[in-house]
């Protein structure tokens, strides 16, 4: 091939990369307008979107304060075992009973009961609510309580054993020995039952499907003519009128066999806090949300290095306390391996001789019953040298 012809292939090569080149360059060209037009139409939608947006949010903000949350419950305040509504216009007292099992009644306590009913429903002059609340059993005060109680036992069994320990120091009496050993078991029982109690009580609050049904009775009271009252006096006259027809209650719904009382004001707080906090009831209960300040807007609390240094003097303290038992527990433990293994050394002797009775009468077919008679009898003799002084002055 010539050299003319290696350089029209070049040029016809060239030719085409150009106008590819040039293809390209169009395309771009096109695709660039296109994107600047999109981006200015949709920034002008985004421009009209917030025009209009504007009205918009200024008419769904709200805000929330202590009287809207109020505004929002059914009743105005809890005071003097009454709850409050319809701003001091509306009183209502509650009465819990205790529900009786009415199946595993005999026929005569079915009947007497269902008669006491009928007496209570015609006894009945104003209006009443039943109402039910079924509440999940929460078992957390309760271990708690029998934790305390039971360190307190712990504590208990320590002095025991310490006082034991001293007794048997001192060498007392046997019988004061023997009393001292027997109230040191009888607190070790108890500190184990206790134990055996919490870890039950803690397996039992991992279900979760242990519930409790309450039974309440709901009465109320409007008072009327109260232009010429002040809040005071109706309060007074609301909690007269229903005391008076709560007690009449209680005394009916006795000849049923049903236990009744007034809640109190504490209890109505806890009533309406687990009706309006079903779910978090369960978990996190009124008495613990009260510790917590969930009722407060602030809180002030002291120094926080005065407030962890008193944490570490109590921690010190108690876990002093503490070490100061279960050292005082080890000592006992090994002062009676100790005692044991002295008492078994001093019978060693006596154990060996045993023995050696043993083997001498099993073969004694084998020596001869003479020769195994004299045996026993020196084994007599080995045993009355051994004898103390004492022993042998006493013989003679």
């Amino acid at each position: 091939m010539s050299n003319d012809e290696i350089t029209n292939m070049l040029m016809i090569v060239l030719a085409v990369l150009g106008s590819i080149l040039m293809v390209l360059v169009v395309v771009f060209l096109i695709l660039l307008t296109k994107s600047k037009k999109e981006k200015k139409t949709t920034s002008q939608k985004i421009e009209l979107g917030k025009g209009k947006g504007k009205n918009k949010d200024t008419v769904n903000q709200t805000t929330y304060n202590k009287q809207s949350i109020f505004s929002f419950l059914e009743f105005d305040k809890i005071e003097d075992n009454m709850i409050v509504r319809k701003n001091g216009n509306k009183f209502l007292m509650v009465i819990e009973c205790q529900g009786v099992n009415y199946d595993l009644m005999s026929g005569l306590e079915k009947n007497s009961v269902e008669q006491g009913f009928m007496q209570f429903l015609n006894t009945i002059r104003h209006p009443i609510q039943l109402y039910v609340q079924t509440r999940t059993v929460n078992l957390e005060s309760g271990i708690l309580r029998y934790k305390d109680r039971v360190n307190n036992i712990k504590d208990r069994l320590a002095k025991k054993q310490m006082e034991y320990a001293k007794k048997e120091s001192l060498e007392y009496s046997k019988e004061e020995l023997n009393k001292a050993r027997l109230e040191v078991t009888r607190e070790r029982n108890l500190y184990e039952y206790g134990l055996d109690i919490i870890n039950s009580t803690q397996r039992m609050s991992l279900n979760r499907n242990i519930l409790r049904k309450y039974y309440y009775v709901i009465i109320d009271y409007t008072p009327e003519d109260i232009n010429n009252l002040t809040k005071e006096e109706i309060s007074g006259m609301a909690f007269s009128e229903l005391y008076t027809k709560a007690q009449n209650i209680i005394n009916s719904l006795a000849v049923c066999g049903v236990n009744g009382k007034v809640l109190n004001s504490s209890e109505l707080v806890e009533l309406l806090y687990a009706a309006y906090n079903r779910d978090e009831a369960e978990v996190y209960d009124l008495e613990k949300a009260v510790r917590a300040g969930y009722d407060e807007m602030y809180t002030t609390a002291p120094n926080v290095l005065e407030k962890r240094m008193k944490e570490i003097d109590k921690k010190i303290e108690v876990d002093a306390q503490r070490l100061a038992n279960d050292l005082v527990m080890e000592a006992m433990e090994e002062r009676e391996e100790e005692k044991r293994v002295r008492e078994k050394e001093a019978e060693m002797d006596a154990l060996i001789e045993q023995m050696a009775r043993i083997i001498i009468k099993e073969n004694a077919n084998i020596v001869g019953e003479d020769l195994a008679e004299r045996a026993t009898e020196n084994i007599e003799k080995r045993k009355r040298g051994r004898k103390p002084k004492e022993e042998k002055d006493e013989e003679k």
